[in-house]
């Protein structure tokens, strides 16, 4: 990526240039848009005030996908980046990508423009159609702070404070409106930039010293205690403070899944064996577990009947920050859980001490603790080996399963230092690769918006460029055909990737539920393709990867074919530093 700079500092024209200012003072890395002239005063600071660097600009075609780009290059990094949106028609079409990093937490920073305020100044039509009061009311529902500043003075101030806001716990995005005009402003005075040092956010929540003896003492005094991890594993400190916690009292952990919080080697991760170990639980350590409630029942997808797994006299202990982040637009808050101990806490920071209070708690005696770790194991590792050998027996099947790609693929990259940024193989990748690092796998979109993984991909792979990390999307089909142009963006910037399409010519979530109903209602099941199946015509994913400018190789419809088409493209990305789409015709599910 070449990259422009600055020698000296400058001082700024224009109000846009503040903006500009106050993006170099937090060292934002990227900024990711489509081009829209409610922003074109930022768009001009960037790259001829700015130099196109810190930030350098990521050219999008869609609004939704500049919003995944940031949204997974901050699962990726750590940090924010940012996302301009074009007034309010740009503000509609990325708005669910900001929904989908609400669900999710992250912390994305969302830049707007807007037509001027000032109606003398306005050009025709256009600035009146695209100028809105306020315009932060179309996402304030699903972001943590919304703000429209109305003076070049307040731009330092406001911009500070979203971004102190988004990057706090429990993180979200923050939308920030500049006016066109204040934009173009000129500026009259010098407007100095704080030390922003200074406005750090707060220090993380610890636990409460009462509720978090009474935990441990429950954990201590359990003979069958169970760990349940969802978004914990956002802080790498958090997954091994995790294990050491589970190794202590050979505590068995489920891993939800919306970040990776335990490594799938370890013997005491149950997480797809999880049912017998709910079963029995007679102390349940939850954390930041984002639905408790569905964590601990179990759902008829028909009839949407409910009932609990875990025993009524169960005791549960929570920590986590949910209560601190509700909005009450749309219910991701899940339902209400009861809870014998709950801990408002950031768990990174709650999970050792709580580990040094079991540890001061604890007996002499250990017996009951080394049988646990030794059942525990032989669960872990039998399941293990159980999916080694179900799926190696697909390899040689006529077409190609789920679990033949998430093997072949695992196979394809396990001496490379991978990052699996979206996509799963229907859970396979998890059962057959060994996840042993925090940040290896970055979650789901959040808010089950189609239209993320490859955007989100992207963002994770740019938060890594310059490394040694090889990126992989195990993209969906339908849900690349919602933001395709992404693969544009992904040849543009040279994003080394490997994109290996699950393609089940279906919107196949949609077609599981008709086929389901179907059955209940005695209806005929075939007839949930319609609507549903991508066919008459197919789509060809490696022609399509080409006239984007990535390379591009499929469909590939046998599992002899699989391992090779993967080798070269594996060899595209890791020898060129491009992306690279392979098309798998693989099964539904």
């Amino acid at each position: 990526m070449a990259k422009g700079g600055r020698t000296e500092k400058k001082q700024a024209e224009y109000g846009s240039d503040v903006v500009v200012d106050m993006l170099k003072a937090f060292d934002i890395e990227y900024t990711a848009f489509n081009p829209g002239a409610s922003f074109r005063g930022i768009h001009d600071s960037i790259v001829n005030y700015g130099g196109n660097h810190h930030p350098e600009v990521i050219f999008c075609c869609h609004e939704e996908i500049s919003v995944a780009i940031s949204h997974g290059y901050a699962k990726a990094t750590g940090k924010p980046m940012v996302a301009i949106l074009h007034d309010v028609v740009g503000l509609q079409h990325g708005s669910m990508g900001i929904f989908n990093a609400w669900c999710d937490r992250v912390p994305v920073i969302c830049l707007g423009g807007t037509g001027p305020v000032d109606t003398t100044i306005r050009r025709p039509w256009i600035d009146w159609i695209h100028t809105a009061l306020t315009q932060g009311n179309q996402v304030r529902d699903y972001t943590k702070w919304d703000d429209q500043p109305a003076t070049l003075e307040s731009i330092p101030e406001s911009f500070i404070r979203g971004y102190r806001l988004a990057v706090t716990e429990p993180t979200a995005p923050v939308y920030i409106n500049y006016d066109a005009g204040l934009q173009e402003m000129e500026v009259a005075k010098q407007i100095e930039v704080p030390d922003v040092s200074r406005f750090a956010p707060q220090a993380p929540v610890q636990g409460n010293p009462d509720a978090m003896r009474r935990a441990a003492e429950l954990l201590v005094g359990a003979k069958a205690p169970l760990i349940i991890a969802d978004f914990m594993g956002r802080k790498p400190a958090a997954v091994a403070a995790l294990a050491e916690l589970a190794e202590l009292l050979a505590i068995p952990v489920i891993d939800k899944g919306n970040r990776h919080n335990i490594a799938n080697t370890h013997p005491l991760d149950v997480t797809n064996v999880s049912g017998d170990f709910l079963k029995k639980a007679d102390v349940v350590l939850a954390l930041d577990v984002q639905d408790l409630y569905g964590s601990l029942t179990t759902v008829d997808r028909t009839t949407r009947e409910m009932g609990y797994v875990i025993q009524p006299g169960t005791r549960i202990i929570h920590i986590n920050l949910n209560d601190m982040l509700v909005h009450s637009w749309a219910t991701d808050v899940q339902p209400l859980q009861a809870v014998d101990v709950p801990i408002s806490a950031d768990t990174a920071i709650a999970l050792p001490e709580l580990t040094r209070l079991c540890r001061e708690l604890m007996g002499s005696d250990k017996s009951a603790i080394e049988a646990r770790a030794k059942e525990v194991k032989a669960v872990h590792d039998a399941a293990r080996a159980r999916w080694q050998e179900e799926a190696r027996q697909t390899l040689t099947r006529n077409e190609i399963t789920t679990a033949c790609l998430g093997y072949e693929l695992g196979e394809a990259i396990k001496r490379e230092d991978w990052v699996l940024a979206n996509g799963s193989a229907n859970g396979w990748a998890r059962k057959l690769w060994d996840w042993t690092k925090p940040g290896q796998y970055l979650g789901r979109s959040g808010g089950a918006g189609v239209g993320y993984g490859m955007s989100a991909a992207i963002g994770v792979a740019l938060g890594h460029m310059g490394t040694d990390k090889f990126c992989v999307d195990i993209q969906s089909d339908g849900d690349l055909l919602m933001t395709s142009s992404a693969l544009w963006t992904a040849a543009h910037h040279k994003i080394p990737l490997l994109i290996v399409i699950h393609n089940n010519q279906s919107f196949y979530n949609s077609e599981e539920h008709g086929i389901k109903l179907a059955e209940f209602r005695n209806r005929p099941v075939e007839n949930a393709g319609i609507g549903t199946h991508v066919s008459d015509p197919l789509v060809d994913y490696a022609k399509m990867a080409e006239c984007f400018g990535v390379w591009g190789e499929g469909p590939i419809t046998t599992p002899a074919e699989l391992g090779p088409a993967l080798e070269r493209a594996c060899k595209v990305v890791k020898e060129q530093r491009l992306p690279a789409v392979v098309d798998v015709v693989s099964e539904p599910r």
